[in-house]
Formats: structure tokens, C-alpha cells, sequence
């Protein structure tokens, strides 16, 4: 007597073991993911899109990517659907981004829209708009006094570690941490009025 079939619905994913055993099978709904390497797959564009519209910078935007990732990898079950796992990431990401504003700027910002990011979650866009972040930027950097722009300037535009833009300012690595501290909180409050 030969097995029943499978339901339609459903495929068969072969699982390897690293130890030698055999290969064992399970039943993935095609709603779900069948492992981790594809939650990664067909969510990192996406998250890494969201996370550079928010912070305006691929380095940064590239690290808090990873951390979503890092974050959800240990509560985040593979037997939810994808709806869920995309629902799931979007919560990480708003609390990663919120945690990363509120280290580098000292307030909790965060502009995630489930609503509306859900959606952008969701389908990825197949043109993208260009950013008004370098003109916000410049704005925000023309606000601020000489010194706090230039150490914002030398850390940021031109990536240069605390040492060498302490050097290239003339000042001891402790004053211009300083200094890009007490920037980066201006440099907040002045983007917060620029967007009212």
C-alpha cells in the first residue's frame, strides 16, 4: 500500500543534519518560509531600504539591517507565515531603529508607520525616489556653529575616526568626543524644527 499524498497545499523540504544522520523530511505550508537563509533572502532588501530611508546613510543603514536580523533570529518561529515574519521584522526594525536614535542622538525618535511600512514591507518598490536626506543634511549642517559642523563634518561626511578629526581640529580625542556629542543633539533638535 503506497503512502497518501500529500495535501496540494503543502511541499516537502529536506532537512541535512551536520552530524551524518540521514536526511529527514517535513512539510512546509507555502505560506511560511522553508528556512532562515529564505526569511533573509526576501526580506534583507526590503529592511535595508527602510532602514537607509530613515537614517540617510548606508553604513548605518547596513548595521541596523543586521541587527533586525540578530534580534529577531532568536524569538522569530519559521512556522508562521510569511505575513507574520514580515510583521515581526517591521516591530524589530522600529525597536532597533529607536534604540539606534536614542544612542547616537539621546532621544527616542522613530518614524516607522506600521501601517504604512507594512505595506512597503510587503512589495519592495521598483523605482526609487531620490532622497532629500544631502539637502536636509546641508541644511541642518549650515545651522549649527563652525565647530560642531566641522567635527559632524569630519566623523561623518568624511569618515574619519575620533582621532583623526580630533587631530585635524586641533583638539584632544576626549573634547572632540565632546564636541560630536553635543553636535549631534544640536544637530537633532535642528532637524526636528526643520521638519515643522
Amino acid at each position: 500500500m503506497s503512502p497518501a499524498p500529500l495535501p496540494s497545499a503543502r511541499r516537502v523540504v529536506h532537512s541535512h543534519s551536520s552530524a551524518g544522520d540521514p536526511a529527514r523530511l517535513r512539510v512546509v505550508d507555502p505560506d511560511g518560509y522553508a528556512d532562515w537563509e529564505a526569511v533573509y533572502r526576501e526580506n534583507i532588501d526590503r529592511l535595508y531600504r527602510l532602514m537607509y530611508a530613515r537614517v540617510g546613510n548606508r553604513p548605518d543603514a547596513e548595521d541596523l539591517t543586521s541587527e533586525v536580523f540578530r534580534t529577531a533570529l532568536g524569538p522569530l518561529r519559521l512556522a508562521s507565515s510569511k505575513g507574520e515574519v514580515r510583521s515581526y521584522l517591521l516591530t524589530t526594525a522600529q525597536t532597533v531603529l529607536a534604540s539606534h536614535w536614542r544612542r547616537t542622538l539621546g532621544l527616542p525618535v522613530t518614524s516607522i508607520d506600521p501601517e504604512s511600512d507594512l505595506a512597503a514591507l510587503a512589495e519592495p518598490s521598483k523605482t526609487e525616489d531620490p532622497s532629500d536626506a544631502p539637502q536636509r543634511a546641508g541644511k541642518i549642517l549650515a545651522s549649527l556653529p563652525d565647530r560642531y559642523r566641522r567635527i559632524l563634518e569630519l566623523r561623518f561626511l568624511e569618515a574619519c575616526t575620533i582621532k583623526e578629526a580630533a587631530q585635524a581640529m586641533n583638539v584632544s580625542v576626549s573634547n572632540a568626543k565632546v564636541l560630536q556629542h553635543r553636535a549631534l543633539r544640536m544637530a537633532a533638535k535642528a532637524g526636528l524644527e526643520l521638519e515643522q
